[in-house]
């Protein structure tokens, strides 16, 4: 059956309905978020927050919200990564097409239509309760109109979420547009880890996400993150991750982009409490004319915490990156441990990477650093390998593995780290074969 378009207009022209079923403070928020979007101007030359950005990739006129999928059965059959998982959810274009779930008593994990339903003021509580601040304050407020879906998670104190909940993103569709959403909840001493799988259901159809994450970590609690952005490379991508860390609490947030034609990712870590810890890590495969525009702020308000970033960018061809990031130390957040590092290795001459790290200390009796580095790849070591008979091409992707490795292994599960190094291998396979 072919898809179905529910919306003739185009996603800018005109604001989307909320269905009947969502409770009337969600309606309101919508209403107030298209306002907010249609007053909010669009990204120029000049604003810091998009410095080195590629303006152009922001036309999104054309993009329509589609609901309807011809092809589910085939997408939940290809949604296979994990071997085994506490849950699994499957959407395509937003629309829930599959859900398995084996969890601890007391956690809620529903499809976030439902939440909104059943535990509407939970979800009140935490849903996009901090503004934007690294610049797609327009596109995270037409992110809140469209949204009709996506995954809820609330972990209740003490409990731990053996296993991983998987979440799988389809775009199926020319010129279709999605708005998935993922709001996660620790309780006091809580564990979880939540998986996003964003892909395409074939190479060839162009298509826009805007995605938002809200992610709380309640006081003594660890919550693990992982985003695997691998779109085809006509779709365009802004991803904003949200995360707060309370009191003794532990978050990572972990990206991997390996797809889209354009990504944009804005990462925001809030140290709330103290003895608070943050990993904010990354790894990026561009390859061809791919773009990856990279901001993030690690926001220390209380004093004794900790944060750490590490991205790393592997560039081929003439692929771009640009990172920017930035330590906010507030007054009285004394005691601050943070580091941020951004590592770029260039696979060819005509890659190009913006870096821009940087630092603001309000505060005394802090330890903080920053730091990009750019380098060519070895010829030293390609050489190496040559000698050992390994082709040039598979001597740099060994090199380019062995380089992004290190960001991997801080996920700090074996299986887990295996499906990434997945994604990462079918990147490589596909530059060789041509492919970006």
């Amino acid at each position: 059956m072919p898809a179905v378009l529910e919306h003739p207009a185009t996603l800018l022209e005109s604001a989307p309905e909320t269905p009947a079923a969502f409770p009337a403070w969600f309606a309101e928020r919508q209403r107030a978020a298209w306002q907010r979007f249609l007053e909010t101007p669009a990204p120029k030359r000049g604003d810091e927050t998009w410095r080195f950005s590629s303006y152009k990739q922001m036309d999104f006129a054309g993009f329509s919200a589609r609901s309807l999928v011809s092809s589910a059965s085939q997408l939940v059959a290809r949604s296979i990564s994990l071997e085994e998982v506490a849950a699994k959810f499957v959407f395509a274009n937003d629309q829930l097409i599959h859900s398995d779930a084996k969890l601890p008593e007391g956690v809620i994990c529903l499809p976030l239509a439902e939440a909104l339903v059943s535990h509407g003021d939970l979800v009140k509580e935490y849903f996009m309760k901090r503004d934007t601040r690294l610049g797609s304050a327009k596109w995270t407020a037409l992110h809140e109109a469209n949204l009709r879906n996506g995954l809820f998670v609330f972990v209740p104190a003490n409990v731990e979420v053996a296993g991983t909940i998987e979440v799988f993103h389809w775009l199926e569709g020319q010129d279709t547009a999605i708005f998935p959403h993922t709001l996660v909840i620790t309780g006091a001493n809580a564990k979880v880890r939540v998986v996003d799988y964003f892909q395409s259901a074939n190479d060839s159809d162009a298509g826009l996400a805007i995605a938002v994450n809200d992610l709380n970590a309640g006081p003594g609690s660890k919550l693990d993150y992982i985003a695997i952005q691998a779109f085809n490379e006509k779709t365009k991508v802004i991803q904003v991750n949200e995360t707060g860390v309370a009191k003794d609490a532990t978050a990572i947030g972990f990206i991997l982009n390996t797809g889209a034609v354009w990504a944009r990712n804005e990462s925001l870590s809030r140290l709330e409490g103290e003895g608070s810890r943050s990993d904010m890590l990354s790894v990026s495969i561009p390859a061809r004319e791919q773009e990856y525009d990279q901001r993030t702020f690690q926001h220390h308000v209380s004093p004794g915490a900790y944060s750490d970033l590490l991205y790393k960018n592997s560039l081929y061809d003439e692929s771009r990156t640009i990172f920017s990031g930035l330590i906010f130390v507030d007054e009285g957040a004394h005691r601050t441990d943070a580091y941020q590092t951004c590592r770029n290795l260039f696979m060819s001459d005509e890659a190009e990477a913006n870096s821009m790290p940087g630092l603001e200390i309000n505060a005394d009796d802090v330890k903080c650093s920053h730091g990009s580095t750019s380098s060519q790849i070895s010829e030293d070591e390609i050489f190496y390998l040559r000698a050992r008979g390994v082709d040039p091409v598979r001597a740099r992707q060994l090199i380019a593995r062995g380089f992004s490795v290190e960001v991997i292994e801080r996920l700090g599960d074996e299986k887990v780290e295996e499906m990434v190094l997945r994604f990462l291998d079918d990147k490589f396979a596909h530059i060789a074969g041509g492919g970006a």
